[in-house]
C-alpha cells in the first residue's frame, strides 16, 4: 500500500458507484490491548462483504481522510485513512494506520466477495 493520492482514489469510488459491489468495513483500536490494561476501553467494528449500491462517494480531507458512500437511505463513511491498494481482483484497498503504523480502520469495496 501507499500513502493516499486522492484523485486516484475518487477515481476507483467513482467506478464502484451504481454497481453492486462488495464491502469490507473495520476499525479497531487495539481490541487485545484491553488484558494489557484494565483502564483501556477498546472499540471496534466489523462487517464484511455486505453487498451494497452507492449512489456516489467522495473522498475529503487533508489527511488523514475520509470516504463516504451515498446509500439510498443513507452513508457508509471509513474515516483516518491513510493508505491505498488494489489486489489482484481490483478491489480497492483502504487503511488508515495510526502513529505507530497499526491498522486502526479499513474500507475496501470489490465487484467479487472478501475470503
Amino acid at each position: 500500500m501507499e500513502p493516499i493520492i486522492p484523485a486516484k482514489v475518487q477515481e476507483s469510488i467513482d467506478h464502484f458507484a451504481k454497481k453492486d459491489v462488495y464491502i469490507h468495513l473495520e476499525t479497531t483500536n487495539g481490541a487485545y490491548a484491553s488484558h494489557f490494561d484494565e483502564k483501556f476501553f477498546s472499540a471496534g467494528a466489523y462487517i464484511r462483504n455486505a453487498n451494497i449500491q452507492y449512489e456516489h462517494g467522495k473522498i475529503v480531507g487533508e489527511g488523514p481522510y475520509r470516504v463516504g458512500l451515498k446509500l439510498p437511505i443513507g452513508w457508509v463513511y471509513a474515516e483516518g485513512l491513510t493508505h491505498y491498494g488494489f489486489d489482484e481482483r481490483g478491489r480497492l484497498l483502504l487503511a488508515g494506520h495510526d502513529y505507530d503504523g497499526k491498522l486502526a480502520v479499513a474500507l475496501e469495496i470489490g465487484e467479487v466477495p472478501f475470503k
